[in-house]
């Protein structure tokens, strides 16, 4: 692979800014769709689905060299958009499972709880990928994997991985806890017959 720092993107490089643009542009429409929906049942998954699939995006990016800027101030790449309903929204479907809490890094002893919102996080996330999809949609291939890279280790890519260990959490709660039920509903229907059976 040629070095970050070229002029001349290379088409490895290339290839993989136009992955990552994809899964960016993917994840955005997916979570603005997702948003506006009224089944509240479906959401926790595909929320599921789509974090996992941009995480895969944010390893690609993390183990590469790191990039570098070919501009030394960011050029103007247009407004950033405005989240702030798309934020509403999803706090609105995921009422009762939004607040969580995470361990803020599994490497600090003692480690630090902090309390999030899943709706919140997945905004913060959208803003910081959009971003870079700006820039490379304004033709700036470098200064968006540089954005993606560095907002990726920084910031989005430890609230991806929180949100996405929380829907995986309510997820395995859903299923897991109905079985409890189940096994429980079950026991007491074979007590119920065992008390109804004649001697």
């Amino acid at each position: 692979m040629s070095s970050a720092d070229e002029s001349v993107v290379s088409s490895e490089i290339e290839d993989l800014a136009q992955g990552i643009a994809d899964q960016t542009e993917s994840f955005l429409l997916a979570l603005r769709e997702l948003s506006r929906s009224d089944d509240r049942g479906s959401v926790v998954p595909l929320l599921l689905l789509e974090v996992s699939q941009l995480l895969l995006g944010g390893a690609r990016l993390g183990v590469q060299t790191d990039f570098v800027p070919t501009e030394p101030f960011e050029p103007d790449a247009g407004p950033d958009p405005d989240l702030d309903l798309m934020r509403e929204r999803l706090a609105v479907l995921l009422e009762g499972v939004d607040d969580f809490t995470e361990v803020f890094d599994p490497y600090v002893d003692p480690p630090e709880l902090v309390s999030s919102r899943l709706s919140d996080d997945l905004a913060d996330i959208a803003a910081s990928v959009a971003h870079g999809l700006q820039h490379y949609r304004a033709g700036s291939v470098q200064e968006a994997l540089w954005w993606w890279q560095f907002s990726y280790v920084s910031s989005w890519g430890a609230e991806a991985s929180a949100s996405l260990r929380a829907l995986q959490s309510v997820i395995a709660h859903d299923r897991l806890d109905a079985a409890e039920i189940g096994e429980v509903e079950a026991g007491r229907l074979a007590a119920a017959d065992d008390i109804s059976d004649p001697v």
